[in-house]
């Protein structure tokens, strides 16, 4: 075996940064609903999601297995060049996607960027097509199908069960339970994503000669990985666990017990079975079922639509983008260091946009006053209107209803009713 080059050094480091994008993009995944509702606070809550990320990077290397030889085929000719390129293309995207507070796939990133750049240096020979169509295509559309048709039920049954009882009286005890089911997420996301970093650098080391083919990843490699996710995670992605929190539904204790039940239920079967799914698309769409299992809730569609187009156009963004790096990268030694300064010149100018509107933990629970309003909100707002003279409480992009009622709140752009006025006169 070949000692580790000065190449597949900057591959591992470049592969851990991606894994460390890949923490603090995916903190909403376990956190954003236990923030939104208070169960914990926001420090505590990224800090127990560090951890139980590190931990569950030592359960399986199942998924790794598929990054490493299952997707690309190690003996097309593979280069560390082209793997890097492909991260470069990953870790744009989710640094793009964080900007906007979009949860966006980092797993679909990083495939897109490794497939991109592979048929751009190696050809399509270099990509397994029936293993990308059974491990991440399929998986990417049937589980957040999965996982919120799943929630929606579990979120009827949980309101079902406390049918009767006041809310404030079980509030505590489902706030309880969501800590014990953001655990489970957060175990289940390690379990996934610090598998896939894992994987490529496995990869990396196939291709330069230093591990045999079909190799498991050397511990040194699962260590690394996970303490990357872990520090990522414990940074917070503030901006997309806002969104996940506050801008697809009004999630209430019992919503958010569900829905992370029903996420890590889904994401420890597919890593039990080797599907490097999208830990963002399920708990996005478990988010989702819960809007759409609680009476009266509504869910913001118009951010939901915005999701949706982010993850489709994950794949081939940072396909491109990676594609684009490769072809610099196969000119040599200046073309890496040119995708090298560019990639660092690009995260630069993004940390830079980035803090003209900070979010942080101090203001996650905040909702944009300035959102536009969905076309499907505005028309359930046209049918169901509030009632006179209720107490404006959220933004016009946040309408809130209360549990089990179907009858939304004021916003405080809304007009006020002849009574309201005339007391505001007086």
């Amino acid at each position: 075996m070949e000692h580790i080059t000065l190449l597949i050094g900057i591959v591992i480091v470049t592969a851990l940064v991606f894994d460390f994008t890949n923490g603090f993009h995916d903190t909403a995944n376990a956190m954003a609903t236990t923030i939104s509702t208070g169960a914990l606070g926001p420090r505590v809550a990224v800090a127990m999601s560090a951890v139980l990320n590190l931990v569950g990077a030592f359960l399986s290397v199942e998924v790794a297995k598929t990054i490493s030889g299952g997707i690309i085929d190690e003996d097309s000719g593979i280069r560390p060049e082209v793997i890097f390129a492909g991260l470069v293309g990953a870790i744009l995207w989710n640094l793009v996607t964080w900007l906007a507070g979009l949860p966006s796939s980092s797993s679909h990133a990083l495939f897109g960027g490794l497939i991109g750049a592979t048929v751009v240096s190696v050809g399509l020979d270099g990509v397994n097509g029936d293993a990308i169509v059974m491990k991440v295509l399929i998986p990417a559309v049937a589980a957040p199908v999965v996982a919120g048709i799943a929630t929606v039920a579990a979120t009827r049954l949980t309101y079902r069960l406390g049918r009767g009882r006041a809310a404030e009286d079980t509030a505590k005890g489902y706030r309880a339970g969501q800590i014990a089911s953001a655990a489970l997420v957060s175990l289940a996301h390690g379990t996934n994503d610090a598998q896939k970093t894992m994987g490529v650098i496995t990869l990396a080391l196939v291709t330069g000669g230093v591990v045999a083919p079909d190799s498991d990843p050397p511990l040194w490699v699962i260590v690394s990985a996970g303490l990357a996710i872990a520090l990522g995670t414990y940074l917070g992605g503030w901006r997309i666990i806002r969104t996940m929190g506050k801008g697809i539904t009004d999630i209430q204790p019992p919503q958010g017990f569900a829905a992370q039940t029903g996420a890590a239920t889904v994401i420890l079967a597919s890593s039990h079975i080797g599907f490097a799914l999208s830990t963002t698309q399920v708990c996005s769409g478990a988010v989702m079922g819960a809007g759409v299992g609680r009476k009266g809730a509504v869910v913001r569609w118009s951010t939901a639509g915005r999701m949706v187009v982010a993850w489709v156009l994950t794949l081939p963004a940072a396909g491109l983008v990676a594609g684009a790096a490769a072809l610099l990268a196969d000119q040599g030694n200046a073309g890496i260091t040119a995708v090298a300064v560019l990639a660092v010149l690009a995260c630069g100018a993004i940390w830079a946009l980035s803090r003209r509107k900070p979010v942080d933990h101090t203001n996650v629970n905040e909702v944009d006053a300035h959102e536009p309003v969905g076309v499907v909100t505005a028309a359930l707002r046209s049918v169901a209107p509030p009632p006179a003279g209720a107490k404006p409480s959220a933004p016009e992009s946040a309408v809130e209803a209360a549990p089990e009622s179907g009858i939304a709140e004021h916003t405080r752009e809304q007009t006020p009713t002849p009574a309201a006025a005339s007391s505001t006169i007086r």
